[in-house]
């Protein structure tokens, strides 16, 4: 059976980011997944883990300055010590919330510079942090982000994230599948799973179009946790949808999957 991740970042968002914990445990989640930790003091967000018996599965590494629209900074070839410093500073986090993975968001592509630079940054940057990470027990992941939601996002698709990663080389990095994105993007999503699962470490999933729970659109949800299932995926699937109409009246679809 699927194990779902409410993503804190999206879900229950009619309350204050630390509440949200609270919520999510009381809606039957285990585990939690969000975007940035780092407006909080770790100890903080780890006792309110602790309170409500949650697993966090996943954060993101410092993506630059979200609120003016940046979306990451690793292929920016202007921004390599802001990169490193981040790496640093997310697995301070990391240690004290007991999160075995990171993803790195690429940033989207700055207009007039050279696609090869851009990813030869990003292929330093991400080897910089996968030894980072491995030092510390750590998964790197990477994600393919769909250029309609986020034009001019680097790596927008499976096979360029594979070959970025195959460059890197690094035996701790992973494909971060986002079900929803790679939709967008390239669709195939059965056989995509099935093909690179060894490579893939994190599912997350909305519905399309909408973005919104499964079964709002035209994913065929319940075919694919089965599917899942079926070619042994293992890990945690984070639940990063926009809920049409509030969190706890959309998650119909989560307790017919857990009979909860």
């Amino acid at each position: 059976m699927p194990r779902f991740a409410a993503n804190l970042s999206m879900l229950f968002t009619e309350v204050p980011f630390l509440e949200r914990f609270e919520r999510a445990a009381a809606a039957g989640f285990e585990a939690v997944e969000f975007l940035f930790p780092y407006a909080w003091p770790a100890a903080q967000i780890r006792a309110l883990l602790d309170r409500h018996r949650l697993q966090l599965v996943l954060h993101n590494l410092p993506a630059g300055d979200w609120d003016a629209g940046e979306r990451g900074i690793a292929c920016l070839p202007d921004r390599v010590d802001e990169f490193r410093a981040g790496v640093a500073t997310a697995l301070e986090y990391a240690r004290v919330l007991g999160v075995g993975q990171l993803n790195c968001l690429a940033g989207k592509a700055p207009a007039g510079v050279d696609p090869a630079l851009l990813r030869a940054t990003l292929v330093a940057n991400l080897r910089h942090a996968a030894a980072e990470l491995e030092r510390a027990g750590l998964k790197l992941l990477v994600e393919p982000i769909n250029t309609f939601d986020i034009p001019g996002f680097f790596v927008h698709r499976t096979a360029q994230a594979l070959d970025i990663l195959d460059e890197v080389g690094a035996a701790n990095a992973f494909v971060q599948y986002d079900i929803y994105h790679a939709q967008r993007m390239e669709g195939e999503l059965a056989a995509t799973l099935q093909a690179h699962l060894p490579r893939i470490a994190h599912v997350q999933l909305a519905d399309n179009p909408g973005r919104h729970e499964p079964g709002s659109g035209e994913i065929h949800y319940p075919f694919l946790f089965a599917h899942l299932d079926r070619i042994g995926y293992r890990g945690w699937i984070g639940c990063e949808y926009k809920p049409a109409a509030g969190t706890e009246a959309g998650l119909g679809w989560l307790h017919s999957q857990t009979g909860a």
